[in-house]
């Protein structure tokens, strides 16, 4: 996995560590990662979009090696957007710059969209629809409880993760079944998945990815730093966006990302891959890249 420049960001709360591709001077294409993944599974999408001339820079999340742990502990997506509002800022703040997020990521481009005050120009979700769109769609009772069981069946990790301890123990062995279980059939996802591993070499690591959830399902509240960022976290957006969703994902039934068509702002577009599943940008890079490329030349 070469031809990936690597950065590193001392923000004021945390050590951020990135792999960027294309022209340094060029549009910033803000590429943000979830679970079980890490800025590796960029890079195929992210060299396409560099061959379009653009900047795209794609940071480990907190708690992904190379990045550390949260030094707050905190997990919330007010934390993921303060850290991406950060990262952006250290590249100069460009009011030009793209925000796409896949998974976890999704959640905090989606949060931006909703932001009124957004220091993004467009915005991106692959994988998870944002859950304020999803939320004022959910249509008729029929709808939801034929959704409901199969998507609960999908989400059973979450509840797991809520256990102490053993989910710790176990992670690298619920992330292989998860990549299997969520991605097209006989697909050879081999590199990232083993990028994904590495990620996440120590107890530390894999109890900050499992924050995430724990911090999902039992929110609490965040520190104060990040509390006006969270409140935004399921609105519906207030800006056109740009949805990805791989018909074969096995996480997320696409069934969510139809349904969210006619309730996005105008201006927006939901584009379902038949080829992909979850991690549509490692399995259909080239599809990806053209969907978001359209998107940005439509605005």
């Amino acid at each position: 996995m070469t031809d990936a420049q690597r950065l590193t960001f001392e923000l004021d709360h945390l050590k951020v560590s990135a792999l960027a591709w294309g022209p340094a001077d060029s549009r910033l294409v803000l590429c943000l990662h979830g679970f079980p993944d890490s800025a590796w599974g960029w890079q195929k999408f992210a060299r396409l979009l560099a061959e379009r001339g653009m900047r795209v820079v794609a940071p480990f999340s907190r708690g992904y090696a190379p990045t550390g742990p949260a030094p707050d502990g905190d997990y919330h997506v007010g934390a993921l957007m303060a850290d991406a509002l950060a990262v952006h800022g250290a590249l100069g703040a460009p009011t030009d710059a793209v925000v796409i997020g896949h998974d976890w990521g999704a959640f905090t481009a989606a949060a931006f969209a909703a932001h009124p005050e957004s220091p993004f120009a467009a915005h991106v979700t692959m994988a998870v629809a944002p859950i304020g769109a999803v939320n004022r769609a959910r249509g008729d009772a029929a709808r939801q409880l034929r959704q409901l069981p199969r998507q609960l069946r999908n989400s059973w990790y979450i509840l797991f993760f809520q256990l102490p301890g053993m989910p710790e123990r176990l992670l690298p062995r619920v992330i292989r079944r998860l990549w299997r279980d969520w991605g097209p059939a006989g697909f050879d996802t081999g590199a990232e998945l083993d990028a994904a591993l590495a990620a996440l070499p120590s107890a530390v690591h894999r109890r900050a990815a499992l924050g995430y959830y724990r911090a999902l399902v039992r929110p609490g509240t965040p520190p104060a730093r990040y509390a006006d960022l969270h409140r935004y976290r399921f609105d519906l957006p207030r800006v056109p966006i740009l949805h990805l969703q791989g018909v074969q994902d096995g996480a997320m039934l696409v069934d969510y990302a139809e349904a969210i068509r006619d309730v996005l702002p105008t201006g927006s577009t939901v584009v379902t891959l038949p080829s992909a599943g979850h991690f549509l940008q490692i399995e259909e890079p080239q599809l990806a890249a053209d969907a978001v490329l359209a998107h940005l030349s439509a605005r």
